[in-house]
């Protein structure tokens, strides 16, 4: 029996980069950095709102430029990203068990989605989108 057994080498940081089902999971943990600066810039609003309107008008006068609006435009595509990883994983993260059957998955999935459908439409027709 030999005294040093094989240790395969794993690189310490592109592991993630040699399987597509690591791809994605690392491209989905990142954004969370991007919500959680996005959480930290929707406070700041608040705080700014609560100031008074004159404060909430130079906030807002400061935030009209075309950066602002790319910066909140990523920050969108990272949260449907990071969304729709989460809504694929639900099922196997989250299975639902009715008596002795499981919920299909695609059944959790499409739920989650619907949700998300509907909230979006009470949230635009509350903003007068429609």
């Amino acid at each position: 029996m030999s005294r040093k057994p094989y240790v395969r080498p794993i690189s310490k940081t592109g592991w993630w980069l040699t399987q597509g089902r690591y791809m994605r999971y690392m491209s989905r943990e990142v954004t969370c950095i991007f919500i959680g600066a996005f959480s930290f810039f929707l406070i700041e609003v608040i705080y700014k709102l609560s100031q008074g309107r004159e404060v909430w008008s130079e906030f807002v006068d400061k935030l009209n430029n075309p950066l602002t609006t790319g910066l909140l435009i990523v920050a969108l595509l990272f949260s449907v990203h990071h969304s729709t990883g989460w809504f694929n994983v639900t099922p196997k993260a989250m299975p639902v068990q009715i008596g002795e059957k499981f919920v299909p998955g695609w059944a959790i999935v499409g739920a989650h989605y619907l949700g998300w459908i509907v909230a979006s439409l009470i949230v635009l027709f509350a903003a007068g989108g429609f």
